[in-house]
């Protein structure tokens, strides 16, 4: 076999056309053999003699793609300082773009015995471990542009590949819980016509099955385990694993791309699969444990560890942020993806034992001109010493919003003193972002993700139901702060089914017309239900899976979530891209007069009706014409009004439309309760009854007024409310909220 010296730039295995470079990094190697693996599991080793600033490499030119390949890395076994080198251990390639085969749970593929972990197990580990593939870089794109949709115009669909698909009738059989499964017609035409603007899949790394599970009949579901952070998944893959798994990825992305819905994905660049001390040698452990792990100071031998899997990748190692950074620019530049929402990502930035918003990973985040310019999406928490830092992310960064799952979940299940930070969290979350220069749309908003209860699940169990995890549900989180509507699980009681379906209602709605940035957990919009299992990490089967035979509850909850969606998107009003100059708290006007919180009566809310208790119920005024805000071809945008009530209170609320100094009628758009409760349109000063537990929504149409008409329009509608108001009897805490009666703790409590 030919060998040329090659280059060691880039990293990985890189076919030409000609032949493939191999180039693999190690500082502590003392030797590298590049292994060459033929469907017989025969190995060709082959020595890479060729060593710059430690990267090891060859170019070979009948190397073709297809080829399957590991390394050996000879070096220092001492782990006691650090180092795990293991040459009877074949290693995954960092940098490979497809991994082929499965780790199984072998005693090989571990450096330690298993009877006794001080001595070594040196036995092969070929033929029980995955191996790294030479892939075609080459694919035809076509016309294929990415979306561009706005943060504040985006409105984000998580999905799990493999759930969405696995039980759809309309996908071919073989193609369901595959890349192909994902980017069938039915797929994508059913996301575009529910109106989201982008779908964030679940990990498509590939990724391990951990051995834990495997032992107990059960896989690693969700994938947050990864070992390849260049290759997709090959278990999702429907043509084969030698590079297919590449070609089925990029028809996907053209394929929503075609549909104007961009591809984001969740990446865990936070640990591997390798995991703590007593894990596998798989890939980084062996080839420069060093460089690429964070171990603890006084004990080499430990991981330091803030992600609960038993590692964490070492973010001071320059190594470890250009593998993450060449990472991150390969599937923007060659899979043309458009965005990342980054597992952990506190953990990303800690450098010694701080989460640092100086951090070396935000600075070259900050200055690479691709990267940069893609979607950023963080969760602001590990598990490490002051690991939540929702609202402490830099500029350019955008965030799960945790304050706004729990604020929501709270409001609708009854708690009391939570109107005030409802009122925060639904206007766009001023007080966790302004103060970073950051914009509403810095809040990715949500009510359920993957992590925890789905929809319909929020609404019908008070505690978990874990127990198919085999962990006797010691596992997920406890305080879910969930609302079983009276009887826990499935029923048949009619009342309660209706409440549960408008609760889900209520949900979607308040998530669709708030500030920020609109995140569904797949299945949502059709009330899946995991059975109360708010764990299914594990569950890769019908529980986790979405059941498309719909009926006619999940039917309505879809025609539901799809027109309130489509709301969201044709009224600007509630996606701006500036924080509101109006009082979120206070009830006050300003100079663009944009917002304001109203009571029951129709007049503005004081400081004292916040901080009642048991207050539950509010209105929102949006000033369409208070947008003032440029739109993409630089005129300016009008909308028309928009009136919200807010009755999370457990009776039904009389609610009065404030006086204003128009004549145009406020007209009856949605309601998560009966339509016909509420004639179809009102005038200023009518009443009108809201069903308890549920949202209105009314819309004013303004476009005979003009922009330069903002500030007397607020001063108008302040005065009109402020006379109104002086010739009323003074309103009580209690005849405002009508309901001075908490509700019982059975009901606000888990």
């Amino acid at each position: 076999m030919e060998i040329w010296p090659g280059k060691p730039y880039p990293l990985g295995a890189t076919y030409d056309g000609s032949g493939t470079n191999f180039a693999l990094f190690s500082s502590v190697a003392q030797s590298v053999e590049l292994c060459l693996i033929d469907d017989n599991l025969n190995e060709q080793r082959i020595p890479l003699e060729e060593v710059d600033g430690f990267v090891w490499h060859a170019y070979i030119p009948s190397i073709r793609p297809g080829q399957r390949y590991g390394y050996r890395v000879h070096g220092p076994y001492d782990p006691e300082n650090g180092h795990r080198c293991d040459p009877s251990k074949i290693l995954l390639d960092p940098y490979a773009k497809a991994i082929d085969g499965q780790v199984e749970n072998h005693p090989a593929n571990f450096s330690y015995d298993f009877n006794d972990p001080t001595q070594r197990n040196e036995e092969d580990s070929l033929g029980h471990t995955m191996l790294s593939v030479v892939i075609n870089p080459y694919f035809d794109w076509g016309h294929d542009r990415p979306p561009n949709h706005e943060y504040h115009e985006s409105i984000i669909y998580e999905a799990h590949l493999k759930g969405m698909t696995m039980t759809h009738p309309d996908i071919p059989e073989e193609f369901r819980g595959t890349y192909m499964g994902m980017a069938h017609p039915a797929m994508v035409s059913y996301l575009q016509d529910l109106g989201i603007t982008a779908v964030e899949l679940m990990p498509i790394h590939q990724f391990v099955n951990d051995t834990s599970l495997i032992d107990k009949g059960l896989s690693n579901y969700w994938g947050y385990n990864t070992i390849g952070f260049f290759a997709p998944q090959n278990t999702y893959a429907a043509a084969g694993t030698r590079g297919e798994q590449v070609d089925e990825f990029k028809s996907l992305v053209k394929a929503y791309h075609e549909a104007n819905i961009e591809v984001i994905l969740d990446v865990v660049y936070n640990h591997t699969a390798e995991g703590n001390h007593m894990g596998p040698t798989l890939s980084f452990r062996g080839i420069d444990n060093v460089s690429y792990y964070r171990l603890v100071p006084d004990d080499k031998a430990s991981y330091f560890d803030t992600t609960g899997t038993g590692n964490s990748l070492n973010m001071r190692s320059p190594h470890s942020l250009q593998m993450i950074m060449d990472s991150l620019r390969y599937w923007i530049v060659d899979m043309h993806v458009d965005g990342f929402r980054f597992d952990l990502a506190s953990t990303l930035a800690r450098e010694l034992h701080e989460v640092d918003k100086l951090s070396s990973f935000f600075d070259i985040i900050q200055q690479d001109p691709v990267i940069s310019q893609v979607k950023l999406i963080a969760e602001p928490w590990d598990i490490g010493e002051n690991g939540y830092n929702v609202g402490e992310f830099p500029p350019l960064w955008t965030e799960w919003n945790g304050k706004y799952r729990d604020t929501i979940r709270d409001f609708w299940r009854g708690e009391p003193s939570t109107l005030s930070e409802f009122a925060s969290r639904i206007s766009g979350s001023s007080d966790l972002y302004e103060h970073s220069g950051r914009r509403p749309f810095a809040s990715i908003n949500f009510v359920t993700a993957h992590d925890g209860f789905t929809m319909r699940d929020l609404v019908s169990y008070n505690e978990k139901h874990n127990e198919a995890n085999g962990e006797n549900s010691m596992d997920g989180e406890s305080h879910n702060r969930s609302w079983n509507s009276g009887f826990e699980g499935p029923t048949e009681d009619k009342n309660i089914r209706a409440l549960r379906v408008r609760q889900i209602k209520n949900f979607l709605t308040t998530l669709l017309v708030s500030q920020g940035v609109p995140m569904i957990s797949h299945g949502d919009e059709i009330g899946r239900t995991q059975a109360g299992n708010n764990n299914t990490y594990a569950q890769d089967n019908e529980l986790s899976w979405i059941n498309w035979d719909l009926d006619d509850e999940a039917l309505e909850i879809l025609d539901f979530a799809r027109a309130i969606i489509h709301f969201r998107r044709a009224h600007p009003a509630l996606r701006r891209r500036r924080f509101f100059q109006g009082s979120a708290y206070h009830g006050g006007t300003s100079e663009r007069g944009d917002i304001l919180w109203l009571r029951n009566d129709g007049q503005q809310m004081q400081d004292d009706d916040w901080g009642t208790w048991f207050a539950r119920s509010v209105m929102l005024w949006l000033n369409g014409q208070g947008i003032a805000e440029p739109g993409k071809r630089g005129e300016k945008i009008i909308d028309d009004d928009i009136l919200i009530a807010f009755n999370a209170s457990e009776e039904d609320l009389t609610f009065t439309v404030p006086q204003a100094p128009f004549t145009e009628p406020w007209r009856n758009a949605f309601s998560t309760t009966a339509t016909d409760i509420i004639e179809k349109s009102l005038m200023p000063g009518d009443a009108f009854v809201l069903p308890s537990r549920s949202v209105q929504i009314f819309v004013r149409s303004v476009t005979s007024q003009s922009t330069h008409e903002i500030a007397s329009i607020a001063t108008k509608i302040s005065a009109s409310l402020t006379e109104n108001n002086e010739e009323q009897e003074p309103v009580s805490g209690d005849d405002v909220s009508q309901a001075a009666d908490p509700t019982t703790d059975s009901e606000v409590t888990d």
